[in-house]
């Protein structure tokens, strides 16, 4: 678990990390260079959930090394089904990261919220909809790893 107090925002109790897999953690179908280090030290802390619609077909692959656990979800309305997804684990202890139209419903709900850049690009929702906003999945990865940045941008 990872606890975080963000004074004037909230207290963070935190046993899961949703992510979303292609354009997130993933360029193309292929996990970015660093991403794998990254989660499976948080591995340590919170369980780790990978979420896709499998676009390239290789989410399986993509994740093998990672401390995770990979759910495909169908073609329709992913919005929903990531949301369900998170309100089954429990919203007020998931932490979520994503960058489609699609993850804007599961960020929005979390307890903490993390909308990322990457060459595909942000959703215009999606940025609206999370807690904080950073360039990059490292830059995020990072935030619950060196939870002082985090506290410096949320804290009123």
């Amino acid at each position: 678990m990872l606890h975080i107090d963000i004074p004037g925002f909230k207290r963070l109790a935190l046993e899961h990390l949703v992510l979303d897999l292609n354009g997130t953690l993933a360029v193309d179908g292929k996990l970015m260079a660093g991403i794998e280090e990254r989660i499976n030290l948080l591995a340590a802390d919170l369980q780790i959930h990978v979420l896709t619609a499998d676009t390239f077909g290789h989410a399986a692959e993509a994740v093998r090394g990672l401390r995770a656990t990979l759910t495909i979800l169908g073609p329709m309305d992913q919005a929903e089904a990531k949301l369900v997804y998170i309100q089954a684990l429990g919203y007020e202890r998931v932490a979520c990261i994503g960058n489609g139209r699609n993850d804007r419903r599961m960020l929005e709900a979390a307890a903490l919220g993390i909308a990322i850049s990457s060459m595909e690009g942000t959703a215009r929702e999606t940025i609206l909809a999370a807690d904080i906003f950073v360039p990059t999945a490292h830059d995020a990865l990072d935030l619950l790893e060196k939870t002082q940045r985090l506290i410096a941008t949320l804290r009123s």
